[in-house]
């Protein structure tokens, strides 16, 4: 079981930079893939960004401005986001795909808790 802890949300003015964390803790065999949703109510959770090995994917309104990064041998994932508008204000959850055992071909996913950011002046 996969446990993720969301760091660096918070309040920001447009046009400015956060920087969002998260850590995968627990007991798995492998992170296949991590990622960042984020959701707004009465809207559907939508991928931000996603990056597994080296290929990246990111929602078209965030192209250009975030940036996911990852580092392996500390199961951690960041999102840097630049440039931030005020639709960006959302929950943003830190997920991942991860195969719980050597002898467990399933992928298993896992969310964090959210962490939000609000961009406003």
């Amino acid at each position: 079981q996969v446990q993720l802890m969301e760091s660096g949300g918070g309040p920001v003015q447009p046009g400015g930079s956060l920087r969002l964390s998260c850590a995968a803790s627990g007991r798995f065999f492998s992170i296949n893939v991590m990622g960042w949703y984020r959701q707004v109510p009465g809207k559907e959770r939508e991928l931000v960004a996603s990056i597994s090995g080296s290929t990246t994917k990111y929602a078209d309104s965030v192209k250009d401005r975030f940036s996911i990064s990852r580092d392996n041998a500390k199961n951690t994932v960041s999102l840097q986001m630049n440039s931030l508008k005020p639709e960006d204000t959302a929950v943003y959850y830190c997920n991942t795909g991860y195969r719980a055992h050597w002898g467990n071909s399933d992928v298993y996913y896992a969310w964090g808790q959210g962490t939000q950011v609000t961009v406003s002046s």
